[in-house]
C-alpha cells in the first residue's frame, strides 16, 4: 500500500493565492489613493486671480505704483495671480469671469460706464469679492450700488498737513485681516472723513479722533471694515495714501487678509 501523501501549500503559495484574491481590492485602493493625492495636489495649487484697478478721474495718488508692486509681491509670496490695469474696458463679462477679486487701488471719480457697472454687478453676484483701498471711497458717487458696496464715501480730510499721526483702535481681533494687529495701533496717513456711512458694515478698525485734529465722524469713525453684499464680499481700508505705508509689514499683512476675506479663503 502506498503511503498517503498530504501535499501542503507552502507559506509563499498561500500569500500568492491570497494576493490574487485580493488583487482587485488592492488595485482599487491604489487608484483611490492616487486620485486622492492628485485632487489634494490640484486643490493645494489652485490659485485665486486678482484684478488691480487704478483708474483715476480725480486726484491721482503718487503711491499707486507702490501699491501695485506690493500686491504683485503678495501674489508671488502667496501663490495667487495678479493682473493690473487702469483701462475700464477690462470690465467685460468675458474678462471678469477670470477673477475672484477686484481691487480698487486709489481709484477716483467716475471710472466705469453704465455697461461696465452692470458687468461688475453681475460679477459680484456670482460670489466674488471686492477690495477697496483709500480713495476707492472717492469713486463713483452717482452709482448707488457702488455706494452700498464700499459702504461710505469720502467727505474730506484734514489739511496743512493732510498727512498726520493718529491712533487706531482695532475692534475685531479675530478677523483674518486684523488678527495680527495690536489693539492700539499708532499710524501716519491721510485720514478720511466719511459720509453716507452704511451701518451694515462690520467695523474692524476705528480711528480715534481724539488723537488728531480734523475728524468729523465722532466717536464712531470707521477706517477699515467689511461686509457681505449682493452675493459677494467687500473689504475696505481708508489707509493707503502715502508711499511709506506700502513698506509697512503690518499694513501689507492686513491687505493680504482683506484679499483673503474677499476671496472667501478659509484659514
Amino acid at each position: 500500500m502506498k503511503p498517503t501523501v498530504i501535499r501542503s501549500r507552502g507559506f509563499g503559495n498561500l500569500l500568492l493565492a491570497n494576493f490574487r484574491k485580493k488583487l482587485p481590492l488592492v488595485l482599487l485602493a491604489v487608484l483611490v489613493a492616487s486620485a486622492t493625492a492628485f485632487y489634494c495636489a490640484a486643490h493645494s495649487s489652485r490659485t485665486i486671480k486678482v484684478l488691480v484697478f487704478f483708474k483715476t478721474k480725480g486726484y491721482k495718488h503718487e503711491s499707486i505704483p507702490d501699491g501695485v508692486a506690493v500686491i504683485q509681491n503678495l501674489g508671488k509670496k502667496h501663490g495667487f495671480l495678479v493682473d493690473t490695469t487702469k483701462n475700464s474696458e477690462a470690465f467685460t463679462q468675458k474678462n471678469l469671469k477670470n477673477y475672484k477679486v477686484i481691487l480698487f487701488l486709489n481709484t477716483s471719480g467716475d471710472v466705469l460706464s453704465e455697461e461696465q457697472q452692470s458687468e461688475m454687478v453681475r460679477w459680484l453676484q456670482a460670489g466674488n469679492g471686492f477690495v477697496g483701498v483709500h480713495a476707492a471711497a472717492d469713486t463713483e458717487y452717482d452709482w448707488p450700488w457702488y455706494g452700498e458696496l464700499v459702504c461710505a464715501y469720502f467727505n474730506g480730510h484734514p489739511s496743512n498737513p493732510n498727512v498726520r499721526n493718529a491712533t487706531l483702535k482695532v475692534i475685531d481681533k479675530k478677523h483674518i485681516s486684523t488678527k495680527h494687529l495690536p489693539e492700539i495701533w499708532p499710524r501716519t496717513d491721510e485720514w478720511y472723513n466719511y459720509k453716507n456711512v452704511n451701518r451694515a458694515m462690520k467695523v474692524l478698525i476705528n480711528l480715534d479722533e481724539k488723537s488728531y485734529e480734523g475728524g468729523t465722524n465722532g466717536d464712531n469713525h470707521p477706517i477699515t471694515w467689511c461686509r457681505e453684499f449682493d452675493g459677494g464680499r467687500a473689504w475696505y481700508t481708508g489707509l493707503g495714501h502715502t508711499k511709506e505705508v506700502y513698506k509697512d509689514e503690518a499694513f501689507i499683512e492686513m491687505l493680504w487678509g482683506g484679499i483673503q476675506y474677499a476671496a472667501a479663503i478659509k484659514k
